[in-house]
Order: C-alpha cells, then structure tokens, then sequence
C-alpha cells in the first residue's frame, strides 16, 4: 500500500518497529473490554504478518496509523473484507480501528477513517462500507456516527465468532454508509 497522509498521521503498512506496540493493544484489557480474548505476543505476532499481507496483496487493511510529528505507532484504522457478518453479502469492506488507550479522544479515529473512506469509494469504488461493534461499545458507535454512518438495526447479529461463555458480547450493532450519503455528506461540508 502507499502511505496516505492526513492533517496528523501517516496511514501505513505493518513494519517489524510496530510489534510491541500491536501487541499491547490486542493484550490490554481496556482495548479488548469487547473481545472475548486477549493474544499473547506470538498470537499478536502472527495476526500482525497476516494484517501486513493482506495490506500488500489489496493495497488495503487495518494498517498502521502514526503520528507524523513523532513517527509513534498508534493502533490501526482501515478497510478489510469481512465474512464476519451472516446477513452481508461475500465481498463487503467493513472499516474498523483499535488503538492505545493513551490516543483515544483526540480524534485520531475520525481522521484517519475520513481518508479511508474517501479511498474506498474514489479509489476503489465501493458503493457501500460498514461498520460494526458490540452493542455496548458506545465509543465505536460514536465514531460511526461522526463519519456519517446508518444504524442498520434490521442487520444486528450474534457474532458468530463469540463464544457462548461471553453472551454479553455477541450482539453486534451494524452500521452503514453509501457512497452516495458520503458525497451528499462531502458537498454539505464545503
């Protein structure tokens, strides 16, 4: 993937520098309150590989975001096709984002998911991406929100990656965004 740049991050693929980060944010349990797992640092490892290969071979992913003026590793912000969602058609490209707790509400997520989004339906012409988070995760809702995206109540789901041990984490809220709501959003911005 090239890099994109906004205002205050570099969006980039996985390089060896990023693993101690990647690893802390998939083991803290602050980052993973909605996930029924936490990877160990060879778990971290191997998803990050898999992350950085799929970014090389789709020219997109959940990719690195750092900040320009430090060149300090954040987390990951991106698209990724996702299989994840029974009721959505092979083929969909979610957007999603997991960083250090230390970056959170400074609007990072929001940046970086605008430049996303304009990748996706300019550069790859996508006509609709999603999103979707445990229904409690009122941070990631939020953010949804604020890109402009649609609570899709009538798509909820049981994620079927949830283990039954963790019934509190299976309902997942589906939120949407079509390429045409995000140009009509874009137009009124200007």
């Amino acid at each position: 993937m090239k890099p994109m740049r906004t205002e205050r991050l570099i969006l980039r693929n996985w390089e060896d520098r990023d693993r101690d980060l990647f690893h802390r944010i998939n083991s803290d349990d602050r980052v993973m309150e909605f996930f029924p797992f936490r990877r160990d640092r060879a778990q971290a490892d191997a998803k990050m590989d898999e992350l950085r290969a799929w970014t090389t071979n789709d020219g997109y992913g959940f990719a690195a975001a750092e900040i320009t003026a430090t060149g300090e590793c954040i987390g990951f912000i991106g698209l990724l096709d996702t299989d994840q969602v029974p009721s959505l058609p092979a083929g969909t490209i979610e957007i999603g984002w997991r960083l250090a707790p230390e970056f959170w509400g400074k609007g990072y997520v929001t940046e970086a998911a605008e430049a996303w989004l304009a990748y996706g339906f300019e550069t790859l012409g996508l006509d609709e991406i999603v999103s979707f988070a445990v229904a409690a995760n009122r941070r990631s809702t939020a953010v949804m929100q604020r890109l402009g995206m649609s609570a899709d109540p009538s798509g909820d789901f049981d994620h079927p990656s949830i283990p039954d041990s963790h019934p509190h984490l299976k309902r997942h809220v589906l939120y949407r965004l079509s390429r045409q709501d995000w140009q009509a959003r874009k137009r009124a911005a200007r």
